[in-house]
């Protein structure tokens, strides 16, 4: 780039050095141009809603019973569902007031993991009208356990 010294007449220059502002848009230009986010190229899909009841799953407006079995099989007022299902069937029945009652019920021999899934998945739902049912069952094993030794 040719730069002028100006006039030997004595007099000052009248014109502006644009050469640095020039670099500092360069620079500027570069920076906000590394600092911008990649575009990404998405597809919108409509999935099915894994939180939607199914059809078959039967909600009441009193009190619903949850019941996980031996073999990990949960149930819904007796009717086999999946985690996915449960969440669905909990969600609905928050949308219902006053609320139901939720009973839950794991059998004796319920695995441990499964048990403990469908209290996390109920914990999180947010139901607020929550008890377990059953425990009168297990009753008889505590007090043989408890009792003094026949003589």
């Amino acid at each position: 780039m040719a730069m002028s010294g100006g006039k030997d007449d004595g007099e000052p220059m009248m014109e502006m050095n644009t050469t640095p502002l020039i670099d500092v848009m360069l620079v500027l230009l570069i920076m906000f141009i590394i600092t911008i986010p990649v575009a990404t190229h998405a597809v919108n899909i409509d999935l099915p809603n894994p939180s939607a009841p199914p059809p078959d799953t039967v909600i009441k407006r009193d009190k619903n019973k949850v019941v996980v079995m031996p073999n990990n099989d949960i149930q819904w007022n007796g009717t086999s569902v999946t985690i996915s299902q449960l969440r669905g069937a909990l969600n609905a029945t928050l949308a219902i007031k006053p609320e139901p009652e939720l009973q839950f019920q794991p059998d004796g021999q319920a695995p441990y993991d499964t048990t403990i899934q469908v209290l996390n998945v109920i914990k999180v739902s947010g139901v607020t009208a929550f008890g377990f049912v059953g425990n009168e069952q297990y009753g008889a094993f505590g007090k043989a356990a408890n009792a003094p030794p026949a003589k």
